[in-house]
């Protein structure tokens, strides 16, 4: 049985929509600017800034009177947000049905992650998953990857890796010698060191040229 490993955040699901939509919300309820949402995402820098810097700069921002409120956002997330559209969800039934084993990998805090692998029906559509703060190494180290496949008892050799970060997903991916599968998002691939061995422009399209691709 192959082995694709699949990134969360972003890929599966539209982690940052679903920020904003939180932040958003959270400005009302306090009263603030409507133009943080900008400064904020930023901040966020699609999730990957380190939460105590960003807990840190909004409570210099907006007062010690809100750390409660920013630390329910952070811890959060917008987990109870996020969506997983049809296309997707159609897609993993197919690599399923033609006997892929689907396992997410993702960094990010295991609470927050596995709400949202619930909340979204994802924890029936994949055979496993694996939270980097759970499993104590982050994308793209190898052990993380190592304990996807772990996981589900199959070997790497032969496994894709699809996911919208370079760094973080495709680089993990060239490190093992993976097949790998890009999702642009809209973005264009500028890395030199190294590429991945397809672009796609979203998740559905990744998962199905990954099922009709020739083994590696």
């Amino acid at each position: 049985m192959p082995l694709l490993m699949l990134d969360l955040d972003n890929t599966l699901v539209d982690r940052d929509a679903a920020f904003a939509g939180a932040v958003a919300e959270f400005l009302a309820v306090h009263g603030l600017p409507a133009a943080d949402l900008a400064w904020l995402t930023d901040l966020d820098a699609n999730g990957y800034a380190p939460r105590a810097d960003v807990a840190a700069a909004m409570t210099d921002r907006y007062g010690t009177s809100l750390a409660a409120p920013v630390e329910a956002l952070l811890d959060n997330g917008g987990a109870d947000r996020v969506a997983l559209l049809d296309p997707t969800r159609e897609a993993l039934a197919r690599a399923h049905a033609d006997g892929w084993s689907c396992v997410i990998v993702t960094n990010g805090e295991t609470p927050q992650q596995e709400a949202k692998i619930r909340s979204t029906g994802l924890d029936r559509l994949v055979q496993a998953w694996v939270v980097s703060e759970a499993v104590g190494h982050k994308k793209p180290e190898p052990e993380i990857f190592r304990a996807a496949a772990a996981a589900v008892g199959l070997p790497l050799d032969g496994a894709w890796v699809v996911g919208d970060s370079a760094h973080a997903d495709i680089a993990g991916a060239h490190a093992l010698g993976l097949g790998s599968v890009w999702v642009s998002n809209g973005r264009a691939w500028t890395q030199e060191a190294f590429r991945p061995s397809h672009l796609t422009a979203g998740v559905a399209a990744a998962i199905d040229h990954v099922v009709g691709a020739p083994s590696r």
